[in-house]
């Protein structure tokens, strides 16, 4: 079947094989990183969509929300305390902006002794402060002074009050665009700020970078530095906001809930976040995409939510125990790979199979070919420490017994190199030249290397160790070994089996062209196969247990 060459649907999500050994899921909430590391933020804005307010507090261990204080305002900052320039647009830094701007100084009057918010919020009113909670004590800070100096001045006015300076830890609320401070929370790092907005009848949702979220959220700043945003929210409401992220919203009910069954399987066995930032699992393509409850534009589908409905609490099993990665990938290119070609662990899930499904749908740029000069391989090699001077040849060293690339060799002036697994793929990855390998399913013109299989009539490349075919007699075989022989118009000729091949006199024109079919790393579940399969109308189990090796679902 030709396929059309047309804009991918959705962004393919690659994974890793992690090695959690415990659910992430607390009180069936999940912690989602939005912004953190590299990417955290100095300031946070909220907006409650539902014109409600917001509390203020911090989630326990059982991600239980203790409130320390509240605010009618609907659209309020998070924002690193200390020096905070605020631009003539509103927006805060810790540095000057260009133009003019306001300064809130990380020095201030501090009042003690308040037993509570309320008492807090009423002495600040009073004074032209604002409540905080600090080391698990109420207080009220006045004034936003750049020195210590002009804090004592100010001292005077207030009996009993001292100069404090924000600590590295705090994080201050204000209303957005505003130098007005609505609550300080600062507990030296043993505890995250947390903001539940208030809704209908438990009802959330809250505009965040141009997205909107249901559930609550949680800051952690990191010492001096700038603060990780995270989204606590209910496993089936993160289950609704990654589907239609991972799978096009509109497509075939089986699919969609095969792809929940996934998505919520992944989410319960991942924890490679927590050590390093205290969250259960990010929202980008290192773990699964997740925008909630969408842009308003896009996002959930009454078809992706009834998805997630539909298979409520559903998980994947293997011999009794949870699965720990029910991974997946666009488009297989006619075969799935098991786990240990390609992540190199062992996991009895993950067999790979020859997949009839696939070339039964429509698949946007199934069909790939991406061409690299001598040059631009001897760089991309360089710059990821594989050091083999300048490329002369690049062949595939050999073929799993599905017809996918298992190892590929890469010959220099200088040494030569062979690559197996998935970094047989990503290796080809190139940001400068814009150049990539979308798939494990793969060969390469311009080497020395033999295809390793034969190309049919619409240019496809088939792979045949593995493969079943129908002998004379009616007699059902299973393809095995190196060399087969198969009648062609001009007669019986010899192929390849998709074994690898050897060494040769490398590329004639200083380029190597690589045609592949597929879009991913051919581990789990292909999501156009599961789409596919769903069209013929086979469900959303009968999905799973095809792409999942001796799996139960429950």
């Amino acid at each position: 079947m030709k396929k059309g060459l047309i804009t991918a649907l959705f962004v393919v999500t690659f994974f890793a094989l992690s090695a959690a050994s415990a659910s992430a899921v607390t009180s069936g909430r999940v912690k989602v990183g939005l912004f953190y590391g590299s990417d955290a933020l100095f300031s946070a804005n909220l907006d409650n969509s539902l014109d409600e307010g917001f509390a203020f507090g911090y989630f326990d261990e059982q991600r239980e929300f203790t409130d320390l204080g509240h605010t009618g305002e609907t659209q309020i900052s998070m924002t690193a305390a200390g020096d905070i320039y605020m631009s003539e647009s509103g927006a805060y830094s810790r540095d000057i902006p260009s133009g003019g701007y306001r300064f809130l100084g990380g020095w201030h009057v501090e009042l003690g002794g308040y037993r509570d918010f309320e008492e807090a919020a009423e002495a600040a009113r009073a004074c032209g402060g604002y409540p905080a909670w600090i080391s698990g004590n109420y207080v009220v800070r006045i004034g936003s002074y750049a020195t210590q100096y002009e804090a004592e001045a100010a001292l005077g006015q207030y009996g009993g009050s001292t100069a404090v300076r924000s600590a590295s830890t705090g994080i201050l609320v204000t209303v957005t665009r505003t130098d007005r401070i609505l609550f300080e929370f600062d507990y030296g790092g043993a505890r995250n700020l947390g903001v539940q907005p208030q809704g209908w009848n438990g009802q959330t949702a809250t505009w965040f970078r141009g997205y909107k979220y249901a559930g609550a959220f949680e800051y952690a700043r990191v010492t001096g530095g700038n603060i990780n945003v995270m989204n606590i929210v209910d496993i089936e409401d993160y289950v609704k906001g990654v589907i239609p992220y991972e799978m096009n919203g509109n497509w075939p009910l089986a699919a969609l809930e095969a792809q929940a069954v996934c998505a919520r399987t992944f989410v319960y066995g991942n924890s490679k976040h927590t050590t390093s930032y205290g969250f259960d699992v990010c929202g980008s393509t290192d773990c699964q995409v997740y925008h909630g409850l969408g842009s308003g534009g896009a996002g959930p589908s009454s078809q992706s939510d009834l998805a997630v409905e539909n298979t409520a609490g559903e998980r994947l099993y293997y011999r009794g125990e949870p699965v720990k990665d029910a991974v997946f990938h666009s488009s297989d290119g006619g075969a799935t790979e098991d786990s240990v070609n390609v992540f190199g662990g062992e996991t009895g899930y993950l067999i790979g199979k020859q997949d009839p499904y696939e070339a039964q749908t429509s698949i946007p740029n199934y069909s790939y070919s991406v061409t690299y000069t001598t040059a631009e391989l001897s760089w991309i090699l360089e710059q990821k420490g594989y050091s083999v001077g300048t490329v002369r040849d690049v062949y595939i060293a050999e073929y799993t017994p599905m017809g996918n690339v298992k190892k590929v060799t890469f010959v220099g002036s200088n040494s030569t190199r062979t690559v197996s697994g998935d970094t047989c793929r990503t290796i080809f990855y190139s940001s400068t030249y814009n150049k990539s390998v979308r798939s494990m399913r793969f060969n390469i013109n311009g080497s020395s290397a033999g295809s390793g299989g034969v190309t049919a009539a619409g240019g496809e490349q088939l792979f045949l160790a593995g493969a079943s075919v129908i002998s004379g007699n009616g007699v059902i075989q299973t393809l095995s070994g190196d060399v087969f022989s198969a009648i062609s118009s001009s007669g019986t000729v010899t192929v390849g089996g998709g074994t690898g091949s050897q060494p040769g006199s490398g590329s004639s024109d200083g380029n190597f062209t690589i045609t592949g079919t597929g879009n991913g790393h051919n581990v789990g579940m292909s999501q156009y196969g599961a789409k596919a399969m769903a069209e013929q109308g086979f469900t959303y189990q009968d999905i799973l247990t095809f792409y999942y090796t001796d799996i139960t679902i429950r």
